[in-house]
């Protein structure tokens, strides 16, 4: 079940050289390009660089052994 009034932004971050998404709601009079500046400047680059890592992250080590019959 989703909020009908979220709206969805992909600022791109100079600093990561990526973009991440945003998800917000937003007021009416709101300036959204005034946001998403400010959204970019409090990005949390390290968090964001450690995040993806772990998502694509391969798995290094002991595998689990197929049983002989």
């Amino acid at each position: 079940m989703a909020i009908p009034n979220v709206k969805r932004f992909r600022p791109f971050c100079p600093t990561c050289n990526e973009a991440f998404t945003i998800m917000a709601v937003l007021p009416k009079d709101a300036n959204v390009d005034g946001y998403l500046s400010d959204a970019v400047a409090r990005h949390d680059h390290k968090a964001f660089q450690e995040s993806k890592a772990q998502t694509f992250k391969i798995r290094v080590g002991q595998q689990k052994q197929k049983k002989a019959k």
